[in-house]
């Protein structure tokens, strides 16, 4: 069965009864070359098991199941589910969980399904999700090795992009908090059915934790950066005391304890630099 095929997709969604859905962002693959690709790059292969978010018609689950130990997906649309029992009957190595990625225990269904594995996460996200989704995997310390996944192409942009440039927000500081995001190769709108209004790209994050801060540093590194982001044309100093509560005068100490101007903005700092700001305002705050 090809599930890249426009005429075999439209066959199954009117058998089904099947209509896309714009409220959960589906849009889906018809380039066959796309989803082997995302399968090859995202750790699919012997001795992994693989989490999938978003199952669409399964043309990826297909991909990921060739090639993995097991693949275990997350499909909020009850709809589908009688679509995969069909796309994917062939298949003894797939387990469709029917749940809300944002509502599941993460945790638990890799215990449960991955024992002995080694875990990674591939995933086409829908637009509308993609942050919250990549701040839930990296956020609950899941066993995971990379998290692999299509995104809007400039969403795409900004979590790979470099900490301290322009082009960076909060989300991109938390996703090299946890990891080292990748671009590896873009996907034009034209690959979609239907077409969405914007070019995608697929990105891995390789999960390394490079970072450790304890549980109340962590929470507070979170504070200042996203203080920081919401009001970036204005100093570190202004942001964050107007969004923390906390004195100028501790906000410069901390500040030039790290050898950092008075003017610095957050958005200027690297990962190091608004580590250990962080870790200073937290001392003396």
């Amino acid at each position: 069965m090809n599930l890249t095929d426009i005429g075999t997709i439209k066959e199954i969604m009117s058998r089904h009864g099947f209509s896309f859905s714009k409220g959960l962002g589906q849009n889906f693959i018809i380039n066959p070359n796309i989803c082997p690709k995302i399968a090859e790059e995202g750790n699919a292969g012997e001795g992994f098991g693989i989490l999938e978010i978003g199952t669409g018609i399964g043309v990826l689950t297909a991909e990921l199941a060739k090639r993995a130990d097991k693949v275990t997906a997350i499909e909020i649309d009850t709809r589908l589910m009688p679509v995969l029992n069909e796309t994917l009957s062939e298949f003894d190595n797939i387990k469709i969980i029917n749940q809300d990625i944002m509502k599941a225990d993460l945790n638990q269904i890799i215990k449960e399904e991955f024992d002995g594995l080694r875990v990674a996460v591939c995933a086409n996200l829908p637009y509308y999700i993609t942050s919250p989704v990549i701040m839930k995997l990296l956020e609950s310390r899941l066993p995971i090795e990379s998290v692999t996944v299509m995104v809007q192409k400039e969403a795409a942009q900004r979590l790979c992009a470099e900490i301290g440039t322009r082009d960076a927000g909060a989300i991109t500081v938390g996703v090299n908090y946890y990891g080292t995001a990748k671009q590896l190769f873009s996907v034009s709108r034209g690959n979609f059915m239907p077409s969405p209004n914007v070019d995608s790209a697929v990105i891995r994050i390789d999960v390394d934790c490079r970072y450790r801060l304890d549980e109340d540093g962590e929470k507070f590194f979170f504070r200042v950066v996203k203080s920081g982001f919401s009001q970036r044309r204005k100093t570190a100093v202004n942001a964050v005391s107007s969004q923390l509560g906390i004195s100028k005068e501790k906000i410069c100490t901390a500040l030039k304890e790290n050898g950092l101007s008075e003017n610095a903005r957050i958005e200027s700092l690297n990962m190091e630099q608004l580590i250990n700001f962080s870790e200073s305002l937290r001392k003396i705050k």
